[in-house]
């Protein structure tokens, strides 16, 4: 999100945001994919189900990358058609589902360890 906002107020080139946001995109698909499949295999199945839409979204937006594209960020076209605006809604729509699975997480680890 900060990294986007510095692209929005012009303190960070396109090239130098894209490349900083395109690293952490394989490592956030395949850090949801492996705790959706870990909420599967432990059946924990209402956090496995709010797991899978993002993770799927993830999947497929690593999928959709147009060939010859930087990456799920590009810098020819972050400007372009109001990317940047639909790229800080979607990190914003994020953080609020991780914080929301934060607060979920901690939950259940104090409900199992607290006697009952």
């Amino acid at each position: 999100i900060i990294t986007l906002s510095d692209l929005e107020c012009d303190y960070i080139n396109a090239r130098s945001c894209c490349s900083k946001l395109n690293k952490w995109v394989v490592p956030e698909v395949i850090g949801h994919a492996v705790v959706t499949v870990l909420m599967l295999i432990s059946l924990h199945w209402f956090i496995f189900l709010l797991n899978l839409p993002v993770a799927t979204w993830n999947i497929y937006r690593y999928i959709m990358v147009p060939s010859g594209n930087m990456g799920v960020f590009d810098p020819t076209e972050i400007h372009n058609r109001g990317q940047l605006k639909s790229h800080m809604k979607e990190a914003m729509i994020k953080l609020g589902f991780h914080l929301l699975c934060f607060f979920m997480y901690l939950y259940r680890l104090v409900s199992k360890i607290a006697p009952q």
